[in-house]
């Protein structure tokens, strides 16, 4: 059957607790409107327009190229760079967003990528504690401190933690890594049709093509590419139409892209992609007044391209391609057809269509995806959906870092007197609305709904083991057989009570489940509650001895060729050895 969704089973729990009178239906389901999963849905959003805009690459790749081919630099690179972004990121987004990059380097420089995606999962959960909205359990914390009548903690409250727990785990991981990681990383999984790079190259699309920018002085300005009929007078086809319009001083920009029908009239501003031989290019564009665009983009953000096969039994078989009516019917135009190895690109409206024929099509991404299920003509190759998911919305990248830097600026430094979970509410909302995000759907999809049931579901069970008992007879039994030693015991004892729950329960669940205990543990010994919630969720996120106590562990696990024994060898160390060091600096950093 294989193993349970940890969500399953938390509302399994939560249904028996329910059921049998433990919880009333109000307590049951006040963890869907606690402030902190309100506030991991809008950071799933946040962090999802940050990677979907390509801000998070392009910042990671630059700093990565710096590296140069010094492993240890490359080592230290990808570990500052990964903690960074994993402070403002869920650590699961991190890896996602770095394992590609890393995979990528590390193959075309030579590299073995066992090496560095056990440091990059285990730096995304140390780059956590940086901040507040870092990992999960700093939010569980903080709501713990809140509902006790406490001050909340401020955005950087972590920064002295985090910075300490990323110097140890730097020192440790360098010598492991270099020591037990040596294994060969596989290419995780069967690769899944072809990216629109290899389409473009594949078809010598873009060597075709050339842009030119329509301005005041133009002569097609106001007329339709119908009229202009460019395929019979210069033998010259339009490939794209994007107009670009940019707001304060370039920050703000927006990009249209139009598919060359009869109808579309051409504009002021508008940049025309020609596809042709060169010498008709120019001879038109000469005689239409366009500037050359020096070094056009090559983007697919609303037309995109993909492959259909058209199937033995298809009455487009021995037909004209001008006669396949696509453009009419389907907004779609054909760019070329690959038949036994060779790609016809010339002259495409009297190719005679063939069974097996392979066509190049470009449309708008929603024009495309129609052809999945408009006929049984053809078979739509690879998963256009998918494809227009991932392409990056580059443009926007200046404007989701605003939103981002003004959302930190908001919760760190107090400019205006809402709370974190408003501001995280608002960068998410201005994410979607500005056009971070291609769609109020993508935006939905980055949430991860399997953590934010598990943790709604998780939430009430400290409210069940408070009305039960169980939190007071586990804070008492660790305060008489360890608050006589000192709270400095009692400090160790939740520290590594905490670290061993997280080998077995998500490092949340384990975070919502000892937050109240060392709350309770820490007013019945008269102490500061500060450190002991500190090291709560220091140990619920400080978890390396096992690939499934979080998830960036688990992600890197195939791609890296890992074993549990690996995790153990070089995740264990590291779990020991910051739990003594935090045990130590945390009374420094917060009296008892």
């Amino acid at each position: 059957m294989g193993k349970p969704r940890a969500d399953i089973v938390a509302l399994c729990a939560l249904t028996a607790l329910l059921l049998t009178g433990v919880l009333t239906p109000a307590e049951a389901l006040s963890g869907f409107s606690n402030p902190v999963l309100i506030m991991m849905v809008g950071l799933f959003v946040v962090g999802g327009a940050i990677v979907q805009t390509g801000l998070a690459k392009a910042v990671g790749g630059r700093i990565l190229a710096l590296a140069k081919g010094n492993d240890r630099l490359l080592f230290l690179l990808i570990m500052i760079v990964t903690a960074v972004i994993g402070a403002f990121v869920s650590n699961t987004g991190t890896v996602a967003l770095m394992m590609p990059i890393v995979v990528s380097m590390a193959s075309s420089g030579g590299k073995n990528a066992s090496r560095l995606l056990m440091p990059l999962a285990f730096a995304s959960s140390l780059g956590g504690m940086l901040t507040l909205i870092g990992t999960p359990p700093n939010l569980v914390i903080d709501e713990t401190l809140r509902a006790n009548g406490y001050d909340g903690l401020s955005f950087f409250s972590f920064l002295p933690i985090g910075i300490i727990c990323l110097l140890v785990g730097i020192a440790v991981m360098m010598p492991l890594s270099n020591r037990f990681l040596n294994k060969q990383a596989k290419n995780g999984g069967r690769k899944r049709g072809k990216t629109l790079t290899e389409l473009v190259n594949e078809y010598r699309i873009k060597g075709d093509v050339r842009a030119y920018r329509v301005d005041a002085r133009s002569a097609i300005v106001g007329s339709t590419v119908a009229r202009l009929d460019l395929r019979a007078r210069f033998g010259v086809t339009i490939f794209e139409i994007r107009h670009e319009a940019s707001r304060h001083r370039g920050i703000v920009r927006n990009v249209s892209q139009r598919l060359p029908l009869p109808d579309t009239v051409i504009r002021h501003g508008d940049v025309i992609y020609l596809q042709g031989n060169e010498p008709d290019v120019e001879r038109f564009a000469m005689e239409a007044k366009l500037k050359k665009v020096k070094s056009p983009s090559f983007n697919f953000y609303d037309i995109g391209i993909a492959e259909i096969v058209v199937m033995p039994e298809s009455r487009l078989v021995g037909s004209l391609l001008r006669d396949s009516n696509f453009r009419e019917n389907y907004s779609i135009n054909v760019l070329g057809i690959k038949r036994r190895g060779e790609y016809i690109t010339k002259d495409l409206p009297s190719a005679k269509l063939r069974a097996g024929d392979t066509l190049l099509i470009q449309g708008l991404w929603d024009n495309i995806m129609r052809l999945d299920h408009a006929d049984v003509d053809w078979l739509l190759l690879g998963r256009p959906k998918e494809m227009a998911e991932k392409v990056t919305l580059n443009y926007k990248a200046p404007l989701a870092g605003i939103i981002m830097l003004a959302m930190v600026l908001v919760m760190a430094l107090d400019i205006i007197p809402v709370a974190p979970v408003t501001a995280v509410i608002a960068a998410g909302l201005l994410m979607v609305v500005t056009g971070c995000f291609r769609s109020v759907d993508a935006a939905y999809k980055t949430i991860n709904w399997e953590s934010v049931v598990l943790i709604a579901a998780m939430m009430p069970m400290a409210t069940a083991l408070e009305k039960t008992g169980v939190s007071a007879a586990v804070s008492h039994g660790l305060v008489s057989s360890l608050g006589h030693v000192g709270p400095m015991a009692l400090l160790c004892g939740l520290y590594f009570t905490t670290s061993l729950l997280t080998m077995f329960i998500s490092n949340t669940a384990t975070a919502v489940l000892m937050a109240p205990i060392a709350m309770s543990a820490s007013l019945e010994l008269g102490v500061s509650p500060l450190p002991m919630l500190f090291a709560v969720t220091l140990g619920a996120s400080m978890c390396f001895a096992s690939p499934f106590s979080t998830p960036p562990n688990a992600l890197v696990m195939h791609a890296g060729g890992y074993t549990f024994a690996d995790y153990i060898r070089v995740g264990l160390p590291l779990q020991v050895i910051l739990g003594i060091v935090m045990t130590i600096v945390l009374p420094l950093l917060f009296p008892f």
